[in-house]
């Protein structure tokens, strides 16, 4: 599986609700952009409790549901920044029912591996709503599926738009992102599956710990 990188996306913490910092307002970057451990350089998280770190140092929202959310949205040009919803790596043709998690991906020079769904918050609805009526947005996603992704990097590097983002290694193939996020986010699961994501050592430790509050 090749695509290709079609942005690669940062932010800075700036104000997002009142007085709160938040960057999750992503702008595409020109050339080679660093891929280090903790994520892109430069590219910050404003809280750092909740976002950021090794388990969540890239996130990938999926293109091609910017169309879903056009239909649903209507045709507002946030839709048309690759960044829209916080996503740090802009890749058309490529959703959470194609990858798993543990796949490893070889961009530009760096090595990734999927680490966990992404779990959507209240930042997405507030991002939208001067643009739109986004109430229902989370709920919508959770209900999908429709939630991105995120990657640990295993070997640092760099890469710029333009690099192919290609999958090396299948991980977890009973475990697409889909399935994850519908049993870890919207609470879907057996205790099988529970369990099964509890001892999975690449998902990431704080989702491995939500697998095991969910057996309790």
């Amino acid at each position: 599986m090749k695509r290709t990188l079609e942005a690669i996306c940062t932010g800075t913490a700036r104000p997002f609700n009142g007085a709160e910092l938040s960057a999750f307002a992503k702008r595409p970057r020109e050339g080679k952009v660093q891929i280090l451990k903790d994520g892109l350089a430069p590219d910050e998280q404003a809280d750092r409790k909740h976002h950021g770190g090794p388990d969540m140092a890239l996130h990938l929202y999926p293109l091609a549901h910017h169309d879903f959310w056009r239909g649903e949205l209507g045709d507002i040009a946030l839709l048309d920044e690759p960044g829209a919803f916080g996503s740090n790596l802009a890749v058309s043709d490529l959703t959470e029912a194609e990858v798993h998690l543990g796949d490893r991906f070889r961009l530009g020079s760096a090595l990734i591996e999927i680490s966990q769904p992404r779990q959507p918050c209240w930042k997405i609805e507030h991002r939208f709503s001067d643009h739109c009526d986004s109430k229902g947005m989370v709920a919508k996603i959770l209900q999908m599926a429709r939630c991105g992704w995120y990657f640990r990097v295993l070997e640092m590097g760099e890469a710029e738009a333009g690099d192919a983002l290609e999958r090396i290694e299948l991980g977890h193939e009973n475990w697409d992102i889909a399935r994850a996020s519908s049993v870890l986010h919207a609470g879907k699961g057996s205790p099988e599956e529970y369990a099964d994501l509890a001892a999975m050592e690449v998902l990431s430790v704080r989702e491995r710990e939500r697998a095991r509050s969910r057996l309790k």
